[in-house]
């Protein structure tokens, strides 16, 4: 890595770490191998930072200087701006759930690497879906750590009565009955959207009763 000035190792390995932290800095938190790569530190470097602790592996070619420097959300909008928030990740965005699951709740297409989602912080749950229907309803959120794609609240009702097994009967009904609730809601897209997600009867049965 080229300096600019003469410097000795250790003042090296410094001047190294502050240029990685200043490149995770502008990237919520992460770095990735050929990122550090372009600064001219190589990887027998970079694994010398992991094995001292002043570098953290997130994933496979995804580096941080600890996971716990940064939010999950930080991290979550970094490794997947193409993913779209679902189910309780986007019911606690709404506020429909109180507490953030533990999982990530992420749609995303079925034709990405299933490698990216193999992580140890954060955990993430990945719906694969195909790109018509992964279009459907989607606006952006505001996140801490960055902006992030979501389903609207009323697509979101819909895959929360599809998928009404993949959740507690608790969430289920905390969901249900805060959308009914909801000043937000549009009853019109909610319908549009039932036809699209199939599930329009389901939707006149446990919705619609109560508009």
């Amino acid at each position: 890595m080229e300096t600019p000035f003469p410097m000795d190792r250790e003042e090296k390995k410094v001047y190294q770490l502050e240029s990685i932290y200043a490149l995770m800095e502008k990237n919520h938190g992460l770095a990735k191998s050929s990122e550090i790569s372009a600064l001219g530190v190589d990887f027998r470097r970079i694994q010398k930072f992991v094995e001292e602790g002043s570098l953290t592996r997130v994933k496979n070619g995804y580096y941080t200087t600890s996971s716990l420097d940064f939010s999950e959300e930080e991290l979550i909008t970094a490794l997947f701006p193409d993913g779209i928030l679902t189910l309780e990740s986007a019911a606690h965005y709404y506020g429909y759930l109180e507490k953030r699951p533990y999982h990530w709740k992420i749609a995303i297409s079925k034709n990405v690497s299933k490698s990216r989602f193999k992580l140890d912080y954060p955990i993430v749950d990945p719906s694969y879906t195909e790109e018509e229907v992964l279009a459907l309803g989607v606006q952006d959120a505001e996140l801490k750590g960055g902006r992030m794609k979501i389903y609207t609240r009323d697509r979101l009702i819909c895959d929360i009565l599809k998928y009404e097994e993949k959740m507690t009967r608790e969430d289920f009904q905390a969901c249900a009955f805060a959308y009914i609730r909801d000043e937000k809601k549009d009853v019109a897209k909610l319908m549009s959207y039932a036809r699209e997600r199939k599930v329009l009867k389901k939707v006149q049965m446990m919705i619609g009763v109560w508009l």
